[in-house]
């Protein structure tokens, strides 16, 4: 995901969630913000007008032919996106807008997903309506594509981290709902199987 603002947010959110939801690594879905780290919790001005900011972060990354670019944005104008996305398809990434407007598409752009939610309550904030669906729709892509993985068992996680109580917990629970074991002998599967519900 590659994104300004709210919409740079909402990508890294969605790609951070997706390391405990279904123990992946941190470098399957990532997440790309306009003006880094700080602008996560800080406005940083003019970082969404920089076509060449944009193009030059996913160089970085050394994409290749088997990734996979969303560029968001609310307009489907801020050049920092367009910019990584242009860069995308030059090394023949698949490449994915995801607006909230009805745009142009542009020759490195494989499809545009254009979403149109209607005027915001506040005119001229996209952070609100536009934000929302964002979530929305970032969710769906991450969960089809973890369930297209094997990541999960019918409707279950079973490729969750336990990595806090309420996991361990909630992995202890699918562990005894797909054996019919009980808790505790469901616990201690797990326990023998190093904390991997897969495997128990």
């Amino acid at each position: 995901y590659v994104g300004c603002g709210t919409s740079g947010r909402l990508g890294v959110l969605d790609a951070s969630e997706c390391v405990p939801t279904f123990s992946c690594n941190e470098s399957m879905v990532q997440g790309i913000i306009a003006g880094g780290f700080t602008a996560l919790h800080s406005s940083i001005e003019g970082a969404e007008d920089s076509y060449d900011d944009g193009f030059n972060i996913l160089k970085s990354k050394k994409i290749t032919n088997k990734d996979t670019v969303i560029g968001i944005s609310a307009s489907g104008s801020a050049p920092y996106v367009l910019g990584a996305l242009e860069y995308s398809k030059s090394c023949m990434s698949s490449t994915y807008l995801l607006t909230f407007n009805e745009i142009k598409k542009q020759k490195y752009i494989d499809k545009i997903l254009s979403i149109i939610v209607g005027p915001e309550i506040i005119s001229g904030s996209t952070r609100m309506k536009a934000g929302s669906a964002t979530k929305f729709i970032l969710n769906m892509i991450t969960t089809v594509s973890m369930i297209k993985i094997n990541k999960t068992y019918k409707n279950l996680m079973v490729d969750l981290k336990p990595s806090n109580v309420k996991l361990n917990n909630r992995a202890i629970r699918i562990i005894s709902e797909l054996t019919n074991l009980n808790y505790n002998a469901s616990s201690r599967l797990l326990m023998k199987a190093k904390n991997n519900v897969k495997i128990a």
